[in-house]
């Protein structure tokens, strides 16, 4: 869990840091991110505001959702020259 930030949306603050995950490699491309219900536990957010971390990665391009399978990292962008 973190500490969240007051004048900072939440779905903000999960979001940058499931971003920061993907990043980092804890999450690599085409594996699984948590689900809804597993940002609501891990955070202690409510599924409301986990549904909005997944519509803003989805939005950046970062994951994609299979219908019935779940949530993946998308593959890395092309390295920035």
């Amino acid at each position: 869990m973190i500490e969240f930030e007051a004048d900072v949306p939440r779905w903000k603050q999960v979001a940058d840091a499931i971003r920061e995950r993907i990043a980092d490699g804890t999450y690599p491309p085409r594996t699984r991110v948590p689900s809804v219900i597993q940002l609501a536990t891990e955070f202690g957010i409510a599924q409301a505001t986990a549904q909005k971390v997944h519509r803003g990665l989805r939005d950046e391009g970062l994951i994609y959702t299979e219908p019935g399978l779940g949530s993946f990292v998308a593959r890395k962008p092309p390295a920035e020259g």
